[in-house]
Formats: C-alpha cells, structure tokens, sequence
C-alpha cells in the first residue's frame, strides 16, 4: 500500500522537475533568440545553426516540462524525441564545424534534419506511451531506424563540439571549458534517464546554464575570430 507521504514526495518531484525543465527551456530559448540576432548581424552561419539547436533544445525541455506536469502521450514524446533526441547535439555539432570553416556542415545538416522529422513523424511506436516518468526510447521506438539514426547524431555531433573546442581551447579557454561541461552534463543526463537511473530534468537545466554561460563568456572572441576571417 502506497503512503500519503509517498504520494506527496513523488508529486514534489515531479512539480520540481516541471519547473526545472521549464527554465531549461526559457533560458535556452532566450539564448537562441540572441545568437539568431547575431546571426542576421553577422551573417555568421554557426551561430545560425547553434542558435537552432538551443531552439531544439529549447522544445525539447518544454515538452519534458509539459510530461512532467501533465503526463507523457504519444505527441509529447515524439516532440521530446526530434527536438532532444535527435536534433540537439546534431546541430550544436554543425555549428562547431562551420566555425572551423567546413562549409560541408550546412546542407549535411538540412538533409539530416529533413531526416530526422520524417523519423519522429512516421515511425510507428512499439508501445503507447503514458504516465508522468521520462519515456526510455527502447521501450517506445525500435532500433532500426529511430534509435540508431539518434545514437550516430548524437555521437557524431558531441564528438564535433569536443573536437572544434580542445583545438580552440588555447583562445577560449573558459568558453570552451564551459561549452564542454554543458554537452557532458547533456549527454550524462540522456544516458541516465535511458537506463532508467536518473529520470529528472536536473541535468538538462545543468546542462543548459553551462551551455548558456559558454556561449556568453565566449561571444567576444568568436567575434574577433569572424572579423579577423571577413578580412581581405
């Protein structure tokens, strides 16, 4: 029989964990806004594409909030999963390449993130989904080709940002420590939930207050480092 006392703790974690993805989701989507500002100002196309995966970042902590306070469907995962699962790390990963100017990066990335919506919208789901803990991938999508297209992404983008930030560390080294840290608490905290260990939003506000403090800390040399390039 469960306690009355059960039931509140487990209502508290659930209200805090509404309320930390939900300022996740703010705090990110305010740093999209401004990297996309200085994006139009700067026709910079990396911060065009990091400013879209903070927005994705951004959807995907709203959606977590929503779950968390309203319950998990079959809509709120699929939202959940494109925006966090399959878009986020991607796109930080594009942005890392087009700084280091491979030009590659921007159709790659169109094509991939044309991929990745027609993934989250017509792969059939091997179980509804419902209830008000963090929905785990496996139990709700196969692996082929859902989880495997986000398992690549996601590798391949944190590997990207990792790689773009240790060759820059030397010019921003707080920065980069701090853009690091954000994609490490990001990818831990996916890796927890996944198996279950660690169903809670903590990790993504973490995760988004490193990513925002990098972004800000850093805005100053990357624009050194752009001017310095547009010159002649």
């Amino acid at each position: 029989m469960v306690r009355a006392d059960d039931r509140r703790a487990d209502h508290h974690a659930e209200d805090v964990d509404a309320l930390l993805a939900f300022a996740a989701a703010l705090l990110t989507l305010r740093l999209a806004g401004e990297l996309a500002r200085r994006s139009r100002a700067r026709r910079a196309p990396q911060l065009a594409a990091w400013s879209a995966s903070l927005l994705a970042y951004a959807i995907a902590s709203a959606a977590l909030a929503w779950g968390a306070a309203s319950g998990w469907d079959d809509v709120t995962f699929r939202v959940y999963y494109l925006f966090g699962g399959l878009l986020t790390a991607p796109l930080l990963g594009v942005g890392s390449l087009l700084l280091s100017g491979r030009t590659w990066a921007a159709p790659l990335a169109l094509l991939y993130s044309g991929l990745a919506v027609g993934i989250a919208l017509a792969v059939p789901l091997v179980e509804p989904v419902s209830g008000e803990s963090i929905p785990e991938a496996q139990e709700h999508l196969d692996f082929l080709p859902a989880r495997l297209v986000a398992v690549l992404g996601n590798s391949l983008g944190t590997l990207a940002v990792l790689a773009v930030a240790l060759l820059t560390m030397r010019r921003r080294p707080l920065g980069n420590g701090l853009l690091v840290a954000g994609v490490a608490v990001a990818a831990a905290g996916s890796g927890l939930a996944g198996l279950g260990v660690a169903e809670t939003a903590a990790f993504i506000a973490a995760a988004a207050a490193f990513l925002y403090a990098g972004f800000v800390v850093s805005s100053r040399p990357v624009r050194q480092v752009d001017e310095a390039d547009a010159r002649p």
